[in-house]
């Protein structure tokens, strides 16, 4: 369901896992898409389009996804859907005697309460509290999750957090002409947000902080949905851009803005960290576990006057300085060979084989 050419977070995680695997083990990524097709690495298993749904599918049955798991006899299979394919990956896994992963991705009880109410949470932490204690483990991005996990009684739960591409995320794509296309002189400071523009992501807030701010400082909005409606120091980009115009964006920037406070992981704080640049974030999330002294400041959460003064606060106190201190803690704990060689690393334990184990599924 999370696989899609817009994808954010977890599709990013689905690629760079296949692209670090291949040529080390055997992986099959097993996707929704239109048709049943097979080509070596990833399989495709019919599911219907969700309306307006921007390219997402959502399986509705789990025999088809049960039939292709089993044809596939993989050594271990990991989900990342908490719907129907989570429960055939159960149903496979119980079939070949095999472990299956859960990766929670999503904080689903505070997603599906922000879009239908909160009465829904408590029967939403059921529905988890039900299904993840099923898997043989359950990996989360970011402590926060983690312990979400525990409060709901599901105790065999290991943080696991996700990597950034510190090749293609860095530095050197930094572009002076940027600032140049925007209108702008080579000394404003430019601030960056790149996403979708769901309600957890609060753009209001960063509209307002820039009201706040004045025509001396800048915003890029990057992302699809993005408002139409902005103060005059705001560039809109509303659709999606590809890893290289992202990367561009990042790193040609002085600064990354995120108002969320609900982040499970929040892959573009890394991406924006390991392209040099420091990051303006909330007290809340994830955001907050990788945005540490001399990497960036935060705020609490809900409060454009405190994003604002950390902005003015972020340039008057060396922000390139921090900049680098934020690449450094990238290249110490969240390059992709670091993480997902702890992963494989993880997954040989469980499935008590210590040569190279064969990945043979991930469920999208």
């Amino acid at each position: 369901m999370f696989y899609t050419p817009s994808s954010g977070g977890v599709r990013t995680y689905l690629e760079a896992k296949r692209r670090w695997l291949s040529g080390r083990e055997a992986h099959t990524l097993v996707v929704p898409g239109a048709r049943r097709q097979r080509t070596e690495a990833v399989q495709t298993v019919p599911a219907a389009p969700i309306p307006f749904g921007h390219g997402y599918r959502f399986p509705l049955r789990t025999d088809g996804w049960v039939e292709s798991l089993v044809a596939l006899r993989p050594d271990l299979i990991e989900v990342g859907d908490p719907y129907v394919t989570a429960w055939a990956a159960l149903d496979a896994g119980r079939r070949l005697g095999v472990p299956v992963v859960g990766f929670y991705h999503s904080d689903l009880p505070r997603l599906i309460g922000s879009r239908i109410g909160r009465w829904s949470e408590p029967r939403v932490e059921a529905y988890v509290r039900g299904l993840y204690r099923r898997f043989d483990l359950v990996l989360a991005p970011s402590r926060v999750m983690v312990e979400k996990l525990r409060g709901l009684g599901i105790g065999q739960v290991e943080l696991q957090p996700l990597g950034v591409d510190s090749v293609h995320f860095s530095p050197g794509r930094r572009d002076p002409a940027l600032k140049r296309e925007l209108g702008l002189d080579a000394g404003t400071p430019l601030l960056v947000f790149a996403g979708r523009a769901s309600r957890e992501k609060h753009i209001p807030l960063l509209l307002e902080a820039m009201e706040r701010l004045g025509r001396g400082y800048h915003l890029l909005l990057v992302g699809p949905g993005m408002p139409r409606s902005v103060p005059g120091n705001v560039t809109v980009v509303s659709e999606y851009a590809n890893r290289e115009r992202t990367a561009r964006y990042l790193a040609s920037s002085d600064g990354l803005i995120h108002a969320g406070d609900s982040e499970t992981f929040g892959l573009v704080v890394l991406e924006a960290m390991a392209s040099g640049i420091p990051v303006i974030g909330t007290r809340a999330g994830a955001v907050a576990e990788h945005v540490v002294p001399g990497t960036g400041l935060l705020v609490e959460p809900g409060n454009a006057a405190a994003l604002a003064e950390a902005a003015r606060a972020l340039f008057a106190n060396g922000h390139r300085g921090m900049g680098r201190l934020a690449r450094r803690r990238v290249e110490e704990h969240y390059t992709w060979d670091r993480v997902l060689e702890r992963l494989l690393d993880r997954y040989r334990e469980l499935t008590g084989q210590p040569a190279p184990v064969t990945l043979e599924l991930q469920i999208a």
